[in-house]
C-alpha cells in the first residue's frame, strides 16, 4: 500500500497487518530497538523493529540498513501521537531491496553543494511538497482552461524567427540552416483561434537572458492562452479569475504544513494601474519597461497584485494593437505579483487590422517574409482577439513564498547551471 492511503484508513486499518515500501528517511536505535521513518513518494511514516517481535533476519537488516536505502517491510499498524504522522507499524518482517552507500547530504550543505546534487536533493520532503505543489497549480490551469471551453493545443519549439526581443533567442543549428528555440506559443495559438475559438497550451519556453535574478530562467514553464472576441480588459478579467481560481484552490494543500507557510487570504478584485501612474511611483522615464526593481516599488504597499496597463508602444512587442484613443500605448498589461515576485503574467489585445500588423513589423525591422504566416490570418477572416502568457514557475515562487525560482523547479537551468 501507499503509505498516504495508510494513514487515511488508520482508524479502519488500526491493529492489521500492512506492507510497505519506500527508502528509509531517517532512522535511530538504542540496542534492542530500531526506528526507522520511511518513505514513499506520498507521505512518511514510522516504523519500530523491536529484537524478539521481528524475526531474526529482519532485525538485522534493520539495524544494518542506511539513509536511503530501499526497503519492504511488513507489519501491524497502531496510532501513536509521538510518531512522526500519527502512525506506527509494528514490524514483523523487513528486507533491504538496495542497500545505499553514505548519502552525501547531510544538512547544512552549501547552495552550489545541493544544485550539483540536485538529482540526490529532490528526494527532500521540502522539494517534494514543493513539487506536488506545481503539479497542483498545473492540475487547476487546466481545469479553469477546458472550464471556458478552452482547447489545450501544442505549438513547435523550433521556430524561424522571434517573438519577443531578437537579443534573447537561444540559436540552434537546424540541418543547413538556423532556427531558434521557442520564447513564446502566442503566435501560433493565435493561428488556432481560427479554427478553435479559445486555445492554450502548457510548455517550455527558452529566453537567452543574461540574468541573475532570484525571479530568471534559462527554461522555464508558461501557460499561454489565446482568446477570439477578447478585448484588453476582458483579457485581463479572464487572467484575474484565474489567479484567483489558482490561489484560492492550491492554498488549501496540506503540502503547505510540510513547508511550515500559508498563503495570506487573496483579496479581488485586483488593482488596475495606468503606466503613467506606475512610472511616477517606481522613478522611471516615460518610454521604458518596467524592470525588477520598477515592478518591486509599484507592489511594494500592495498584497495583491496589480494589473499595470497602456505601456509605450516602443517598450513592447509588434503583435500588440496600438491604443486608438493614443496610438503611443498599446492595448497591454503586466499582472505584477507582490512581494517583490515581479510580472507574473504578460498579455493584451492582439492587432487583428492588416494595415496595421504591417506597419508595425516595418517600424521594429523585421522581415515580413519570416511572418508571411501570420501576416496571412489577417488576410482571411481576421477578428479582434487577445491573449497572455503566465509563467508557471514564478506563480509557483510567489504562491509558496519562495526565495528564489531555482527551488520550484526540478532541475533549474540559469546563466551557469546546465546540470544535472
Amino acid at each position: 500500500m501507499f503509505i498516504k492511503d495508510v494513514l487515511e484508513s488508520g482508524d479502519a486499518l488500526e491493529g492489521k497487518e500492512v506492507a510497505i515500501r519506500g527508502w528509509i528517511y531517517r532512522k535511530r536505535s538504542s540496542g534492542s530497538v530500531v526506528f526507522l521513518v520511511v518513505r514513499d513518494g506520498t507521505s512518511i511514516i514510522q516504523a519500530v523493529v523491536k529484537k524478539g517481535e521481528a524475526d531474526v533476519e529482519s532485525f538485522a537488516q534493520a539495524s544494518q540498513a542506511t539513509i536511503e536505502s530501499s526497503v519492504e517491510l511488513k507489519g501491524t499498524l497502531r496510532k501513536d501521537e509521538r510518531a512522526v504522522t500519527g502512525c506506527e507499524i509494528s514490524t514483523k518482517s523487513l528486507s533491504i531491496v538496495s542497500l545505499a552507500e553514505d548519502f552525501p547530504i547531510k544538512g547544512g550543505e552549501g547552495e552550489e553543494f545541493l544544485l550539483d546534487n540536485r538529482h540526490l536533493w529532490l528526494r527532500s520532503r521540502g522539494i517534494a511538497s514543493l513539487l506536488r505543489i506545481r503539479m497542483s497549480i498545473l492540475k487547476e490551469l487546466r481545469e479553469f482552461f477546458e472550464g471556458k471551453k478552452c482547447v489545450e493545443v501544442q505549438a513547435p519549439t523550433f521556430v524561424s524567427g522571434a517573438c519577443e526581443g531578437g537579443a534573447t533567442l537561444f540559436e540552434v543549428p537546424y540541418f543547413d540552416r538556423k532556427a531558434y528555440l521557442t520564447q513564446s506559443a502566442q503566435l501560433y495559438l493565435e493561428v488556432m483561434i481560427f479554427s478553435l475559438n479559445r486555445v492554450y497550451t502548457i510548455a517550455p519556453s527558452f529566453r537567452a537572458e543574461r540574468s541573475r535574478t532570484r525571479r530568471h530562467l534559462t527554461e522555464y514553464w508558461h501557460a499561454e492562452a489565446e482568446l477570439a472576441w477578447f478585448d484588453n480588459s476582458k483579457i485581463m478579467d479572464f487572467e484575474e479569475e484565474l489567479v484567483t481560481r489558482v490561489f484560492n484552490k492550491v492554498s488549501e494543500s496540506k503540502e503547505y504544513e510540510i513547508l511550515g507557510k500559508r498563503p495570506k487570504e487573496l483579496i479581488t478584485p485586483f488593482q488596475r494601474m495606468d503606466y503613467d501612474e506606475a512610472i511616477e511611483i517606481a522613478d522611471v522615464e516615460w518610454g521604458e519597461d518596467l524592470d525588477y526593481r520598477a515592478e518591486k516599488k509599484i507592489t511594494s504597499d500592495s498584497e495583491e497584485p496589480i494589473f499595470v496597463y497602456n505601456y509605450p508602444k516602443k517598450a513592447k512587442a509588434f503583435y500588440h494593437r496600438p491604443n486608438p484613443d493614443n496610438p503611443a500605448v498599446v492595448l497591454c498589461h503586466d499582472l505584477l505579483a507582490p512581494g517583490g515576485y515581479g510580472e507574473i503574467i504578460g498579455g493584451g489585445e492582439r492587432i487583428h487590422e492588416l494595415d496595421i500588423l504591417l506597419k508595425r513589423i516595418e517600424e521594429v525591422g523585421l522581415n515580413p517574409d519570416d511572418y508571411y504566416w501570420y501576416i496571412d490570418l489577417r488576410r482571411y477572416g481576421s477578428v479582434p482577439h487577445s491573449g497572455f502568457g503566465l509563467g508557471v514557475d514564478r506563480l509557483t515562487n510567489w504562491l509558496v513564498m519562495g526565495k528564489h525560482i531555482k527551488d520550484v523547479v526540478p532541475f533549474p537551468r540559469m546563466m551557469r547551471r546546465l546540470n544535472p
